[in-house]
């Protein structure tokens, strides 16, 4: 069955946005928060236009450590509002996106009873104070105040403490300095990419008037007109809102700039990881996440990812989000920081599979301490020079409360365009987690269901609901029942699979593919024979031809030299 060029189909897209130009909301950036904000509108039934000059989810929304939190450091500052919306917010995410959301059991090392008693008070109390031993009494107070704000739709267990010697038993090679282990549960994100492609998606299904456009850029501001550029074509094209969203993250103000603002909002930090394969690491750390402060005061973390163990992170003032990297220094820094709760383990450059980075577009503030900025969310509101439209910026947010922010945003347009709210986000479902099977002996019978009907093996059906949810079921029905070929550099990908990916998720770049869509990358897998079978299938449906495959298969080994530290 043949295919449109995506590039053609853009192109068409934009030669009508110049034929009819007016967009009563646009918005600028597709991350998180601009992904949620799109199908907040759309589920409101509002015409509306979203752009990125990259791909869905190709910024800092990437790079976050990929954890679904209340918080659990905000307390020490008293942001409690944060706390509080955080925790619920995570727990609905655990409801509304099962696929990808799922419970983190954490510990937290121990070293002393009454350790760091002075400064946490000081802390509470906006003094500056450097947090270098948090003992089990502040622990405990904390995460009892923990528990308690995440009550709301609460879907997993309370709090709990171990002594040395069970902490010992369960974590083998743990500091023997540790005297005691408190455990909680969060939650990480498995394909956070994905997540956020599917809230653009859910967009674009849920009212034919939402359209969304990666890979164009905002130009500039002519004659009240926004300008418009497709990166891949480099076609051009103007539009003319009512309202305007920038949800750029750490470009917002380049955005803001680009339309004639003169505004200074960001003061970003750059916060980098690491993933390592090292499994006697991910054997230690027990299915568990490991949170925990290192003796200069900053909040570290390992947990397992991919059957990897992912590790972070950094905090560093940093202003120009295109070229960002984790370079060597916070590499070391990284892997250091797992000898003050690991000391006996060894872990090495060598070990890293994958290393990426982003700014996180927290508000400007004259701290000392990056890590002391809030990492609350508020929107700024200004005017397009020369005009009466209202351009709204989000500030900060985080993973975690997008959705809450999203909300609250799009209160503030609906009445901007005189409409009222008709649904609440709330309880809405994200994607491939629609009618997902909650419970063991309901995915048995969903994989047992789907496995028949589509004439595949049970072990294939459980990997495809893994990765997609119950999308995979409208994958599967596309195939008409034709025999599933495995890639040979990625046997457990198939080339139909790739296919219909490609075709149906607006996959413009090679880059889309390896990086976002599916976490090859990320997984550490991707290699030379990997990227140049992708580049054959995903080229044969957009129409590449041999050149232009070899340039995506160039670009892509770039940028994974470059921002991952994958040599291939």
């Amino acid at each position: 069955m043949t295919h449109p060029d995506p590039h053609a189909v853009r192109a068409e897209t934009l030669r009508r946005l110049t034929a009819d130009p007016k967009v009563p909301v646009l918005i600028v950036g597709a991350g998180i928060n601009g992904a949620g904000t799109f199908r907040d509108l759309a589920l409101q039934g509002v015409d509306c236009l979203l752009v990125d000059k990259g791909d869905w989810c190709g910024g800092t929304s990437a790079a976050p450590s990929r954890l679904i939190h209340g918080g659990l450091k905000y307390l020490e500052t008293g942001e409690f509002r944060l706390v509080a919306e955080s925790t619920r917010e995570r727990n609905l995410l655990l409801r509304n996106a099962p696929h990808f959301v799922k419970p983190l059991p954490t510990m937290v090392p121990i070293r002393s009873y009454a350790g760091g008693l002075l400064p946490s008070m000081k802390r509470f109390l906006g003094r500056k104070a450097k947090m270098a031993d948090r003992g089990l009494l502040i622990v405990e107070v904390g995460l009892a105040i923990y528990d308690w704000l995440g009550r709301k739709h609460r879907v997993m267990p309370r709090h709990g403490v171990m002594l040395q010697a069970a902490a010992r038993r369960r974590f083998p090679k743990l500091d023997p300095s540790i005297v005691a282990a408190s455990t909680y549960y969060d939650a990480s994100v498995t394909q956070a990419e994905r997540l956020c492609y599917e809230l653009v998606a859910d967009g674009q299904k849920a009212h034919p008037g939402a359209r969304a456009l990666n890979h164009v850029a905002v130009t500039g501001l002519a004659d009240g007109r926004i300008l418009l550029t497709d990166q891949v074509t480099g076609a051009a094209s103007a539009v003319e809102p009512k309202v305007v969203v920038n949800a750029a993250g750490p470009w917002i103000d380049q955005v803001n700039h680009a339309v004639g603002l003169n505004k200074a909002y960001i003061g970003g930090t750059k916060g980098s990881h690491l993933v390592v394969d090292n499994p006697e690491l991910v054997r230690q750390i027990d299915g568990h996440m490991i949170y925990f402060g290192s003796s200069d005061g900053r909040i570290c973390l390992i947990y397992p990812f991919f059957g990897r163990a992912l590790i972070g992170s950094t905090d560093i003032k940093a202003d120009n989000p295109d070229d960002v990297v984790c370079d060597d220094s916070e590499a070391d820094y990284m892997l250091g920081m797992l000898g003050e709760v690991f000391p006996d383990l060894s872990v090495t450059r060598e070990q890293i599979v994958y290393r990426y980075t982003g700014i996180r577009p927290l508000p400007a503030a004259q701290v000392d301490d990056p890590g002391e900025i809030s990492r609350d969310h508020s929107l700024a509101r200004d005017m397009l020079p020369g005009g009466s439209v209202p351009v709204l910026s989000m500030i900060g947010g985080k993973w975690t409360t997008f959705r809450a922010f999203s909300a609250d945003t799009t209160d503030v347009v609906l009445g901007l365009v005189g409409r009222q709210r008709r649904r609440d986000t709330t309880f809405e479902p994200i994607g491939g987690g629609r009618d997902y099977p909650i419970t063991p002996s309901a995915q048995r019978g969903w994989i047992a269901g789907v496995a028949a009907a589509f004439r595949i093996g049970p072990a294939r059906a459980g990997v495809l609901l893994d990765r997609y949810g119950t999308t995979a079921e409208a994958m599967l029905a596309s195939f008409d029942g034709s025999p599933e070929m495995p890639l040979a550099s990625l046997p457990g990908y198939t080339e139909a699979e790739i296919r219909w990916i490609v075709r149906h998720e607006q996959v413009v770049t090679l880059d889309d593919l390896v990086f976002r869509r599916l976490p090859i990358a990320f997984s550490g897998r991707l290699d030379i024979k990997a990227l140049t079978e992708l580049a054959t299938v995903a080229g044969d449906v957009l129409g590449w031809s041999a050149d232009e495959r070899e340039a995506e298969i160039a670009r892509v080994a770039r940028v994974a030299k470059h921002r991952h530290g994958i040599r291939l």
